[in-house]
């Protein structure tokens, strides 16, 4: 009997792990901000590899099909010395072996399995299947069953998380003195045995009195254990995040944890020098605990904002500024309109903003480093300047995850679902502005990635705005309005440039047209091109090759659409500089008088935004009094048969 018994004892255990991994908790769904999501699996023995090994996830919806929607490869982990391995989301506390983007987990119901098998033998869209399969769980968050989805994987019950935002759950395994296998909810316990049992861990949690700091500055670093140290814990963390690194800063990173204590600080002060690196990111992260002392938290990001940022010789939006950027068309780069009307003059505006032949599509992603630059705050350097807000963000503030309080994205001017294009998965890849799409008139699906109208917006302004028409939408209310003319150009431009698109009157409900006509002439007519729109113009014509000619010839909007529509165009204030010209008008904006410095100038005559001459000046010293009420002007100076034209913002 003596002999049998440990016999008895190693079947029944060998039985109870008939898999090498099992599922040993769950929690698909943590309400309200789906970062805490994990799944722990567990060893048979402690500090296995699980290489050769990887979770697939079945989306169990009608869309879904019961097929894989994501595959995360276990090569080059191990489980601890529990033999548990917790994969799952940043917020998750003890902090994850291994993690996954936030929202990555479907709610339900759904499954997911442990194979023996390459993340190439389940592509997306894989239908669920026992072939090498170790263990598997067919779950929910009160679903109805998914009974084919349970044959598929041969399992017979289907789980169900009752976790809330107050009472969070987990579906949790358990395994009774007869080896029984049984589920159920309770309170998650990431990386610690389900019923209490096994290796004790010490999590350590990193903290710091603020996210953000100027270079310059000086903040503490404390790490604080869940119990007080049995013996000196000593550990190092690294701050080093892409440019940031040693040289930005002071302080040890090398510390410990006194036996009989549970907590250790240390002071940073961050290196304030002169060059303009830009805002920079330092991430705090441990590199050497060895368990049982574990992270509870990690990667805990800190922003350094640089002192050191530049501001543009020309004004925000709110605070416009004109004539300080010039336009870079090339010279005649519009002699082509001169004398045409109506269609004839659409269709050569089309020949030149859409040539197949010099004009490029980049992808949607390099429209990030396209807005970075062109939509670059004047009064900040590190900082975009959002349209509809009307204010300044981080360029570091780029949305990437689902949260997007604080964050900015890209903005359509003319939505997606209006226009009727959207992105292919080539769009995903920033290839860089020398490889491009060759694109023409019919290239509808560019329209997706064109510069020219797309902007750096609020995240959630975007999501507020969604696909509403300009007219429904006016803005967020309090606001100057300083991006009305902007969109309204942005858009009316991608109607000449994409066949397929048209700006009509009222709020059309027909894909690819987008209203209101009337609202956006008002638009364009009460908020002309300024120095920052022809700054952005500029830097997209470096990638596209292509122009917005409503910022550069503003009159042409009413010869398409507006008041002069079917008369003859004709660029009547030329832009044949002086030859070496230098001329200074200023102060601009000005309360009416102003003075000229440069180059001799025979004459000056005054226009109107619609091209309407005011005054003409012939005889003047250094200065002029104009007598104009406030607005935007349009000055040509002359000199014999030599003309430049400047802009003029009069308060």
């Amino acid at each position: 009997m003596k002999r049998i018994f440990p016999i008895l004892l190693f079947l029944m255990s060998y039985c109870g792990w008939s898999q090498v991994l099992v599922i040993n908790e769950f929690d698909p769904d943590s309400p309200s901000t789906d970062t805490a999501e994990f799944i722990e699996i567990k060893s048979q023995t402690p500090n296995f590899s699980t290489n050769g090994y990887i979770l697939v996830f079945f989306n169990g919806s009608t869309n879904g099909e019961d097929s894989s929607y994501l595959t995360i490869d276990l090569m080059g982990l191990e489980t601890d010395n529990n033999g548990l391995l917790v994969i799952g989301g940043a917020e998750v506390v003890p902090f994850p072996q291994l993690i996954i983007s936030e929202n990555s987990i479907q709610n339900g119901a759904d499954a997911v399995g442990i194979y023996q098998a390459n993340a190439s033998d389940f592509p997306g869209g894989t239908l669920a299947t026992q072939t090498n399969l170790i263990d598997a769980m067919v779950y929910g968050t009160n679903d109805t069953e998914d009974t084919v989805l349970l044959g598929l994987l041969g399992e017979t019950t289907q789980y169900n998380d009752n976790g809330t935002n107050s009472n969070p759950r987990s579906i949790q395994r358990f395994v009774d003195a007869m080896d029984n296998e049984s589920y159920s909810t309770a309170t998650p316990t990431p990386r610690r045995e389900n019923d209490g049992s096994g290796i004790a861990i010490n999590p350590i949690s990193i903290s710091v009195g603020a996210t953000q700091f100027d270079e310059g500055g000086s903040f503490d670093i404390t790490f604080t254990s869940e119990v007080n140290a049995s013996s000196d814990i000593n550990f190092t963390v690294s701050l080093d995040n892409f440019g940031f690194n040693s040289m930005d800063y002071s302080g040890s990173v090398s510390l410990t944890i006194p036996n009989g204590q549970n907590s250790t600080s240390t002071t940073i002060t961050l290196t304030d020098d002169a060059e303009d690196e830009g805002d920079e990111v330092m991430v705090i992260r441990f590199l050497d605990l060895i368990e049982p002392i574990v992270p509870s938290n990690n990667n805990v990001e800190v922003r350094v904002v640089d002192n050191d940022f530049t501001v543009a010789p020309w004004g925000t939006p709110v605070n416009p500024t004109v004539g300080n950027v010039q336009s870079t068309q090339p010279n005649g780069y519009y002699d082509s309109l001169d004398g045409l009307s109506d269609l004839a003059l659409r269709q050569a505006l089309q020949d030149i903003i859409a040539d197949p032949n010099t004009v490029r599509a980049q992808t949607y992603a390099d429209v990030i480093d396209i807005i970075l630059e062109a939509d670059q705050n004047p009064g900040n350097s590190n900082q975009v300047w959002l349209v509809y807000t009307e204010q300044g963000r981080a360029k570091l503030d780029l949305q990437t995850g689902s949260s997007n309080v604080g964050k900015w994205n890209r903005e359509h001017t003319y939505p997606r679902s209006r226009g009727g294009f959207n992105d292919i998965d080539s769009d995903d890849i920033a290839d860089g502005i020398d490889v491009f799409w060759t694109t023409e008139a019919d290239s509808l699906r560019h329209g997706n990635s064109d510069a020219h109208a797309l902007r750096a917006a609020d995240a959630a302004e975007n999501s507020a705005r969604g696909n509403q028409h300009y007219g429904q939408y006016t803005g967020p209310s309090g606001t100057l309005g300083s991006f009305r003319g902007d969109v309204a150009r942005s858009v009316l431009y991608m109607e000449i440039r994409y066949n397929g698109l048209e700006v009509v009157n009222g709020f059309p409900n027909s894909t690819g047209q987008l209203g209101d006509l009337a609202t956006l002439l008002d638009w364009h007519r009460n908020d002309p091109p300024d120095d920052f729109e022809m700054n952005r113009n500029n830097i997209v014509y470096t990638w596209q090759l292509n122009r917005n000619p409503f910022i550069d010839q503003p009159l042409l909007v009413e010869y398409i659409w507006g008041n002069n529509v079917g008369e003859v165009w004709s660029q009547s204030l030329s832009i044949d500089d002086f030859e070496q010209s230098e001329i200074t008008i200023y102060p601009n904006p000005t309360d009416g008088r102003i003075y000229l410095e440069g180059d001799k100038t025979e004459s000056m005559e005054v226009y109107s935004l619609e091209g309407k001459l005011l005054n003409r000046f012939t005889e003047f010293e250094n200065y002029i009094d104009l007598n104009l009420s406030s607005g935007l002007y349009i000055l040509k100076l002359l000199n014999g048969d030599k003309s430049i034209v400047k802009k003029l913002i009069v308060n």
